[in-house]
């Protein structure tokens, strides 16, 4: 058929986020703002991680995963979306589009894991403090990081090519700010229905794994806690799990509503809305609230910026005699 060739190598358009704004500009400003500070939040999180030796701990390991996790992800969609909105231009190539979408799949299902494996890490620590060091050794992190890799993998290595195969003969405009699959898959001119259910499964079954464990974990955390005569120790239990669920709220929250609520409970632009949720402001959120919330991370970084001020006085001092 003479479209076939067209639907496999035109460019797409993406509206973007900016076209239905009043004051696009200052929606542009404000993303900038937020990507700045996320990237720069992430990789103070992943240096003081490595740098102090307070946080080498199986908890902070994985935090640093996640903030990794977090800079790619937000490094897939927003540079893009910012460069198109400086040089308003809105075209992307298919090859673009695949490989967006094959990343963007991949660091999500990653996340999703992860989040669900860190639980298992919070439900050891607090009901079994005595063993913590046994059963979540270096050996076992590493499978736990392995295992959320792995699983993204899988998502966007299945869902990837099923999705950009289909003949896309219809309008090329892409209402969304990304190649995200539900965006994508109104523009086929084939039937899609079979693949949207099998695609529904597989997010229950991604969002169901990881809230078993999660649900497992905390109804024995909240068990042991319940238990704990010490009212210190039971306000640093829920204090260290706390952070994990707001993260896992806000995250899975998201994904349920684009992925599983039925199209037919929300519009284009509350899609739009909701994935620049968890694309754009979650990244930023993970290590705020993380750090906030937490007293280690908040002594490392002034352990930190107490030796960068040090070292600052010296060199001062020493090229102030040298004069």
């Amino acid at each position: 058929m003479e479209w076939s060739n067209y639907s496999m190598y035109a460019d797409f358009v993406l509206l973007g986020l900016f076209s239905n704004t009043r004051f696009p500009w200052l929606l542009f400003a404000f993303i900038v703002l937020v990507f700045v500070i996320s990237v720069a939040s992430n990789t103070m999180m992943i240096i003081l991680i490595h740098l102090d030796s307070r946080l080498h701990t199986p908890m902070y390991f994985l935090l640093s995963q996640l903030s990794i996790m977090d800079i790619l992800y937000i490094s897939t969609i927003v540079p893009k979306m910012l460069v198109d909105q400086m040089v308003d231009q809105r075209a992307i190539s298919f090859a673009g589009c695949t490989a967006q979408h094959f990343l963007y799949l991949t660091l999500a299902g990653a996340e999703f894991f992860l989040l669900g494996l860190m639980s298992y890490d919070r439900y050891v620590a607090i009901c079994h403090p005595l063993r913590y060091p046994v059963l979540m050794n270096r050996k076992v992190c590493l499978l736990i990081v392995v295992a959320a890799w792995l699983g993204g993998s899988i998502d966007g290595f299945l869902l990837t090519p099923v999705t950009m195969q289909f003949p896309f003969c219809a309008s090329r405009e892409i209402n969304h700010f990304f190649c995200e699959v539900p965006a994508l898959l109104k523009l086929s001119c084939m039937d899609t229905s079979a693949y949207e259910t099998a695609m529904y499964v597989c997010c229950i079954m991604m969002l169901l794994i990881p809230f078993s464990v999660i649900s497992a974990s905390y109804t024995r955390i909240l068990i042991t806690v319940y238990r704990m005569k010490e009212a210190e120790g039971r306000q640093k239990a829920v204090a260290t799990c706390s952070s994990h669920m707001v993260v896992v709220s806000l995250f899975y929250g998201a994904a349920m509503y684009t992925y599983v609520l039925p199209h037919s409970y929300h519009t284009p632009e509350q899609d739009k809305a909701v994935s620049a949720f968890y694309t754009i402001l979650t990244p930023l959120l993970n290590p705020l609230i993380y750090s906030l919330r937490n007293k280690d991370v908040t002594g490392a970084l002034q352990k930190a910026l107490g030796r960068c001020s040090s070292s600052g006085r010296y060199t001062f001092q020493r090229n102030f005699i040298c004069c």
